[in-house]
């Protein structure tokens, strides 16, 4: 917290955080205090320090929200105890946004404040749908309009408009194409319902004022965005491959899943989660980090032409390992003599992306299969085994000794337990918004579990209800029948894509 407090209002995009500003990211990085709409992407919750008090203030249409006043109060009363406020709003601050009302209560109070653009979604929603919203013949132009009360609009200037972009309108559809054929437009004039703009779980239905409401009929359409033009005809020429279209069911639709990883690492499972339509709020359960000491690693290095194989089980293993080689200025050459062994698909990867080729990986990526499927006998073998300094487990060193191999075990890097859960998870948690949680290693389970206790309390465990608990396989499956009692999900091929399949099974099944 800094001595003069300062508001900032902030545009977060159309929903998914992919769209978020780098000023946006900026101020969420360094927030005491964010006070934010129900709309706006639950993982933008993840850019804020861990000490951030969140609160959310609603302005969801149909349903409870705060009251502004309650917001100008919120807004001024943390910003006069000198805390950074991020006002997040969903889309741009100053379109349908409410903004000049909040930034009249900060200036009656002197408080300090700054609006941040972002990119309102009656822009972002027909581009991501392949909808030009001008074009040179078809479409001179655009208007924007809320539909949340249809008696304040003037029909008669929207029917005559090339191209017209309704927000909130979801709830009033076939009010809305009622009221433009009455006053002149074509009943086979295009229209298109944009739900879920950006996000995972976007849906679009494409029809004609005449058959649009047949087609919805049913659904729940809020949030969406409304486009009517015959631009819209330009949309079947325009639209990418990738476009994942109207009523495509992707496997995880709807859900929403807890990953837990390592602090700072991106996570390809994120991607392939939301692939198939999930909403992923990533958790730091780890803190990756060098070793108390480099001294055992250092002497392995200088005697590392006595070693007939290298083991390498993770990808921070390959990283720090290689990394230490090169801050020491050894020639990588010198590993040239080495036969490489890797547990993990992942591990395998950033191995071929660090230039070295594994000569051995076991089938069932676990440590108990390298073992077992070792392609030559261990009697004799003299191994180098560079793995994290505490909490590892110690199967393979025994095995190995059991066999007759003589193993160097050096500290590589190691794992600890982050200082705290980050705001986002808590709020997921605490709004009963998680579907399952994900776990990749007996670490993050144990270090979870350690976190809940220090948000939650003696009763962490009751914001685990209803909450499916997934693992990777069997070694961290029993770390969460010790520590959270249950397991819900595991994946019969230990990889990122196995878990991947069986989440996607379980929500067939569900």
């Amino acid at each position: 917290m800094t001595a003069n407090g300062k508001v900032y209002l902030l545009g977060a995009g159309p929903g998914n955080i992919d769209y978020l500003t780098v000023r946006g990211q900026q101020v969420l990085q360094q927030a005491d205090c964010l006070i934010y709409d129900a709309l706006v992407d639950q993982r933008l919750l993840s850019q804020l320090p861990a000490a951030c008090e969140a609160i959310q203030v609603g302005k969801r249409g149909g349903q409870p929200s705060t009251p502004q006043t309650d917001i100008n109060r919120l807004l001024v009363n943390h910003c006069q105890q000198g805390k950074q406020v991020v006002r997040l709003k969903s889309g741009d601050p100053f379109i349908f946004g409410r903004a000049a009302g909040e930034i009249q209560a900060l200036k009656a109070a002197n408080c300090t404040f700054e609006v941040i653009p972002g990119v309102s979604s009656a822009l972002a929603a027909p581009l991501l749908s392949a909808i030009p919203l001008t074009d040179p013949v078809l479409s001179h132009g655009f208007g924007v309009f809320t539909a949340h009360n249809l008696q304040n609009l003037d029909w008669p200037t929207l029917a005559n408009l090339e191209t017209l972009v309704l927000l909130m309108g979801g709830r009033h559809l076939g009010d809305i194409c009622h009221q433009l054929q009455v006053h002149g437009r074509h009943g086979d004039t295009p229209i298109v319902v944009i739900q879920w703009a950006s996000q995972p779980q976007q849906r679009l239905w494409q029809g004609t004022l005449l058959n649009i409401a047949q087609l919805t009929r049913g659904e729940k359409l809020s949030p969406c965005i409304i486009v009517i033009g015959e631009v819209i005809r330009l949309r079947e020429f325009l639209v990418p491959p990738t476009f994942v279209d109207t009523m495509v069911n992707r496997g995880l639709n709807n859900k929403t899943i807890l990953v837990t990883r390592a602090t700072g690492q991106s996570s390809e499972f994120t991607t392939l989660l939301n692939h198939q339509g999930a909403t992923v709020i990533d958790m730091p359960a780890l803190e990756i980090r060098p070793p108390s000491s480099w001294t055992d690693l250092d002497q392995a290095l200088e005697r590392l032409s006595t070693f007939d194989w290298l083991i390498l089980t993770s990808a921070n293993a390959v990283n720090f390992f290689l990394d230490r080689l090169l801050v020491k200025q050894y020639d990588l050459r010198q590993l040239a003599h080495l036969k490489l062994a890797v547990v993990g698909k992942k591990t395998a990867n950033v191995l071929t992306e660090r230039g070295f080729r594994a000569d051995f990986i076991p089938p069932h990526y676990v440590a108990d299969s390298l073992i077992e499927r070792f392609p030559v006998s261990l009697k004799g073998l003299k191994i180098l085994f560079p793995r994290v300094e505490t909490g590892g487990r110690d199967v393979l060193v025994k095995e190995c000794v059991a066999q007759g191999a003589m193993v160097a075990e050096v500290a590589a890097y190691e794992s600890g337990c982050p200082q705290a859960m980050t705001a986002g998870a808590t709020v997921a948690l605490q709004q009963r918004q998680v579907d399952v949680v994900t776990f990749a290693s007996s670490k993050t389970v144990r270090h979870f579990k350690q976190l809940m206790l220090g948000r939650f309390g003696e009763s962490w465990l009751d914001y685990l209800e209803g909450v499916a608990i997934a693992s990777i396989g069997p070694q961290t499956t029993k770390t969460c029948l010790e520590d959270l009692g249950r397991i819900d999900i595991e994946a019969t091929t230990y990889t990122l894509d196995g878990l991947t399949e069986v989440l996607v099974q379980w929500a067939a099944h569900e």
